[in-house]
């Protein structure tokens, strides 16, 4: 028994470290609540997918934290390079959910304003997990770009953000075809790349989600300022 609590205490120590932890925590159960809820109430398992992108968008937030809890390895420049990549691959998936709110109304058996709570909780969420994410990261590669993360780091990440956005969305593409479809992957970005024009409707999206995002990142941040 004692070996089998051991983990799990462990496992509970990486969603509560601190208050931010904590509320996260309480405001993910809280959308997980409501899908079992209407699970239960209509029958169907319809918006069941939101936990699954949910538990994606939690990885980028756990590796960045994580890296602020391990200073040694954002001191040696070729590990933490490899683990910004990764990084930097995945965590569009926090973003990506706000485009959930595509869903609303697609099924049938609960109350539209239940359906509208659910998927904004979760949109949320992985706001919540992004911002918090970038911030992270922000400050850890402020140690290799003293007074540049502004244009050398948020902007760039931003515009990947919104481009990893649209890929997921309209694509199909998830963060592992990196590894299982690279060549499709490559292909179909190098499309939008090279026929700018053609995609215009494509890089409209991308640019509006960039400065959208930007925007919002950058008014919590001054909020946390001058609030705290």
């Amino acid at each position: 028994m004692k070996n089998i609590m051991k983990p799990l205490w462990q496992y509970r120590q990486i969603f509560l470290r601190s208050e931010v932890d904590r509320i996260l925590s309480l405001s993910m159960l809280f959308g997980a609540l409501m899908v079992f809820v209407r699970i239960l109430y209509t029958g169907e398992r319809g918006y069941l997918f939101l936990l699954w992108n949910l538990f994606l968008a939690y990885i980028p937030y756990f590796i960045s934290s994580w890296l602020s809890r391990t200073p040694s390895w954002a001191a040696y420049g070729r590990k933490f390079a490899l683990v910004f990549l990764a990084w930097l691959l995945i965590v569009p998936n926090t973003f990506y959910i706000l485009t959930d709110l595509f869903h609303l109304g697609g099924h049938a058996g609960a109350p539209l304003w239940y359906d509208l709570a659910l998927i904004i909780s979760f949109a949320w969420n992985g706001l919540m997990l992004g911002i918090l994410s970038i911030r992270q990261m922000e400050k850890i590669v402020a140690l290799y770009l003293p007074g540049k993360t502004d244009w050398a780091f948020l902007y760039p990440v931003m515009v990947l953000n919104a481009l990893g956005v649209y890929i997921g969305r309209y694509l199909r593409f998830n963060s592992w075809d990196v590894i299982t479809n690279p060549f499709g992957l490559v292909s179909d970005i190098a499309q939008l790349v090279w026929h700018p024009w053609h995609y215009r409707e494509a890089w409209a999206m991308v640019i509006c989600f960039s400065v959208l995002m930007t925007l919002v990142y950058t008014t919590l941040k001054k909020i946390s300022k001058l609030i705290w």
